[in-house]
């Protein structure tokens, strides 16, 4: 332990140098997660359906095929609780299991391990095995089923009709009702869920409708009842699009938050997440991350179609992520990877950007080219070039030269470059680079003097 008078003098400098200047220490639970979180989600390929052996498949191909790239997070996404969910809807009344408490557990049909009362905690001590990380999907609030039904909030005089607000209610999932977080025992049902996660040893919850409109007092419950556990679970909200005035308030109390709607495979969407990444900017940093949602790749909807992006938008979509430090989530199904697939989500030398680089922000927007930058350490740069235009079918030249000052990078002299998707030294450069970019493609490159 530290001497006493270590800790008062602590204090004092806190007093004198950090408290005047608006610093505050970077709260504990950024530490959880450092770097962005990269791993897998149950909604693209699975939507409501998915199941224990299914999570479980995914699983065992991310520890053969992904984990010695970092890929190392498995997530059940929404409606684990309900029995009959059969795809990317939703039923309105549709029967949730849940305990006494008004908790929401395991459908045993879908994740047979649950029974008995173990609820999620069989699969994710299976997960754990495999050296990889488990976690869940939530919605907001409290269970109508439980509203009606009374049930006690745990450890507290109170029902579940106490503390609803049945104003407050998501526009396109009926299941819950809101928390009034100004009523007695609000707080404590909260803390009653993440008690229950805790005991099942999750590492990770996405909350879901808590962006627009965004719940403010609910975010700070979750917080708190995920503190209180004294487990680190990262928390994750969604969807978006979190408001950027919000900025200092989410990235104060969640480690990643979703600046969209579902992000689907429509170059318009991909489009679109430039400027909202670009907008997030002031708030990105280690265990605080602006989300641009899920990888929509390889094998989706469950099996019945591959991406509709092609190739080129692939290398658009995961240089962007990565240059601008967004978690990366796949939702493919992993037990169905292709080459290309398997290939574009184990490049080590494009992951490293998205997990280990710093000062990301976008360098130029000029005539539908798109310039990104961050810092690689020991002086390097990487430098993320995209084209979105778009090119007439009959056009006899599909790419275009997207050049970029290296005095901007603050190259004066001498600049060797890497080529990070092809692994290719290029060679040396002055005054300016302007490779060759695809219309709709990308090019991340390492500058180093």
């Amino acid at each position: 332990m530290k001497p006493k008078h270590n800790c008062i003098l602590m204090f004092v400098l806190v007093g004198l140098f950090g408290l005047n200047r608006g610093w505050s220490a970077d709260p504990d639970y950024w530490a959880w997660a450092n770097t962005p979180p990269m791993g897998w989600n149950s909604w693209d390929g699975f939507a409501t359906t998915v199941t224990e052996a299914q999570t479980r498949a995914q699983a065992d191909v991310m520890k053969a095929k992904l984990a010695g790239h970092g890929w190392n997070l498995i997530t059940v996404d929404i409606q684990w609780y309900e029995p009959n969910a059969t795809g990317f809807d939703y039923r309105q009344g549709a029967k949730l299991d849940m305990d006494e408490f008004g908790r929401l557990v395991p459908a045993t049909n879908k994740f047979p391990s649950a029974a008995n009362r173990q609820g999620f905690k069989p699969l994710a001590d299976y997960v754990h095995s495999l050296g990889l990380k488990f976690g869940v999907h939530l919605m907001r609030g409290i269970p109508r089923q439980a509203v009606a039904a009374k049930t006690p909030v745990k450890g507290t005089r109170f029902t579940a009709a106490d503390i609803a607000d049945t104003n407050q209610t998501c526009q396109w999932n009926s299941d819950m009702y809101g928390v009034d977080m100004t009523k007695p025992g609000a707080q404590a049902y909260y803390d009653s869920v993440f008690e229950l996660f805790a005991a099942w040893e999750l590492d990770f919850v996405k909350v879901d409708d808590l962006s627009r409109p965004y719940h403010q007092a609910e975010i700070e419950a979750i917080r708190r009842a995920i503190d209180r556990t004294g487990r680190p679970i990262v928390f994750s909200t969604s969807p978006g699009a979190t408001p950027v005035s919000a900025g200092e308030h989410i990235r104060a109390h969640a480690n990643m938050w979703r600046i969209s709607d579902d992000f689907w495979d429509k170059w318009s969407l991909l489009l679109a997440q430039f400027d909202r990444l670009r907008d997030w900017t002031p708030y990105r940093g280690p265990g605080h991350f602006p989300d641009a949602d899920m990888l929509p790749v390889g094998v989706l909807q469950m099996g019945k179609t591959k991406t509709h992006f092609k190739p080129d938008e692939q290398f658009t979509l995961l240089t962007l992520w990565s240059i601008a430090r967004s978690p990366l989530i796949l939702g493919a199904d992993l037990t169905k990877l292709d080459d290309f697939t398997l290939a574009l989500i184990t490049n080590d030398e494009i992951l490293a950007v998205d997990q280990g680089s710093t000062n990301n922000r976008e360098l130029f927007h000029r005539d539908g080219f798109y310039g990104w930058v961050a810092d690689a350490g020991s002086g390097d740069q990487y430098l993320a070039l995209f084209n979105t235009r778009d090119v007439p079918a009959s056009a006899a030249e599909t790419s275009a030269a997207v050049p970029v000052k290296l005095s901007e990078l603050g190259f004066q002299d001498v600049c060797h470059i890497r080529n990070l998707w092809t692994h290719q030294d290029l060679g040396s450069f002055t005054n300016e680079f302007a490779p060759r970019i695809n219309s709709h493609g990308a090019g991340l490159f390492r500058l180093s003097r």
